[in-house]
């Protein structure tokens, strides 16, 4: 019963080892995702299985048009075959036009599994979860340099170090006026 079982298992195994098995990832590449700054969203398809995936369709509507910006690339995009073993990327840059927190679900796939094949597998791609847009004034008040607050730091600093040290280099070259020597016969 036991080898009958193996045999049937193994049997099923390899005939599904002949069909294309893709396996996709969304990656957000960004580490600090900025309101009106460029988001650069990448997907990975891989094909696992044995023959080449035919008509693979990668579509993504998980960034709505009244919160993203597209800047360059599709959200939709079709290829022709993926070889067995093979890979292929493709990346969009987007722009958040509101600041806060928001869902980055998964990006569907669907393709047809074989050559024979004429009903279409669906898969989904990983989620990269949630993530915070933050407000361009935050991110600034947060990241830039400063370098007008510092200067307005110097100059308040200016007098309070700047009058003392006068008082003293005044009153110091005032006694170290060198002496007059006299010669000894």
């Amino acid at each position: 019963m036991k080898f009958l079982l193996t045999v049937l298992l193994f049997a099923f195994v390899s005939a599904d080892a002949d069909n294309a098995r893709l396996l996709a990832a969304k990656n957000i590449l960004n580490e600090i995702l900025v309101e009106g700054r460029d988001l650069t969203v990448q997907y990975n398809i891989f094909n696992v299985g044995g023959s080449a995936a035919r008509e693979v369709s990668l579509t993504d509507a998980s960034f709505p048009e009244s919160d993203f910006e597209v800047i360059q690339g599709s959200l939709e995009v079709n290829w022709n075959r993926l070889a067995p073993g093979s890979n292929v990327s493709h990346a969009v840059i987007l722009r958040p036009t509101k600041s806060g927190y928001f869902n980055f679900t998964s990006a569907e796939i669907s393709y047809l599994a074989s050559e024979e094949a004429s009903e279409r597998q669906i898969g989904y791609t990983s989620g990269p979860g949630e993530g915070g847009i933050m407000h361009h004034r935050d991110y600034d008040r947060k990241f830039s340099p400063h370098v007008i607050d510092w200067a307005a730091f110097a100059v308040m600093t200016l007098p309070s170090l700047g009058i003392p040290f006068l008082l003293w280099f005044s009153s110091k070259s005032k006694y170290d006026k060198p002496r007059a020597s006299k010669k000894h016969n």
